[in-house]
């Protein structure tokens, strides 16, 4: 499926259809809109593919990595999701966070998808006592925990 469909009429950040008075066939409209807040609303996808898994699940989304081939050939970077039987990509926008099932964190697109990498914990050193050591690693448990940093 390509990209979702252009309307005249629609908001500014994610091009939700907007209904005017007349308009026919309300229900496409209000169905497309419907798939995309449903993809949006609290996102959180799988992983990181490049290929489109053999059986996904209705309102599974991933990431498509650089290196995209098949169905998502084209679309890199971009979430994408199965909804009705076909795939939904999403452009991301600026500011943009989604949880990461495969990693347990958050990943935020500010011109790219940033990960947030653990560092390494304290050991050692002439200079670091045993007090400071436990406040960094209980810093940086409650980082992961958060979902700012990646599990271990």
């Amino acid at each position: 499926m390509p990209d979702p469909i252009s309307f005249t009429s629609a908001s500014p950040r994610f091009g939700l259809p907007l209904l005017f008075a007349g308009q026919t066939q309300k229900e496409f409209f209000v169905n497309e809109a419907h798939c995309l807040t449903d993809a949006l609303l609290h996102p959180a996808i799988e992983g990181e593919q490049s290929a489109p898994p053999s059986a996904p699940e209705e309102g599974q989304c991933w990431l498509v990595s650089d290196t995209a081939s098949g169905e998502w050939s084209g679309h890199d970077s971009k979430l994408v999701c199965w909804q009705a039987g076909a795939w939904l990509f999403i452009t991301p926008r600026e500011g943009m966070a989604v949880f990461d099932k495969t990693s347990n964190q958050m990943i935020r697109f500010a011109e790219e998808w940033k990960r947030p990498e653990t560092p390494a914990l304290p050991i050692g050193g002439a200079n670091v006592d045993s007090e400071a050591r436990a406040a960094i690693s209980g810093l940086i448990a409650g980082l992961i925990e958060a979902g700012i940093f990646p599990d271990s």
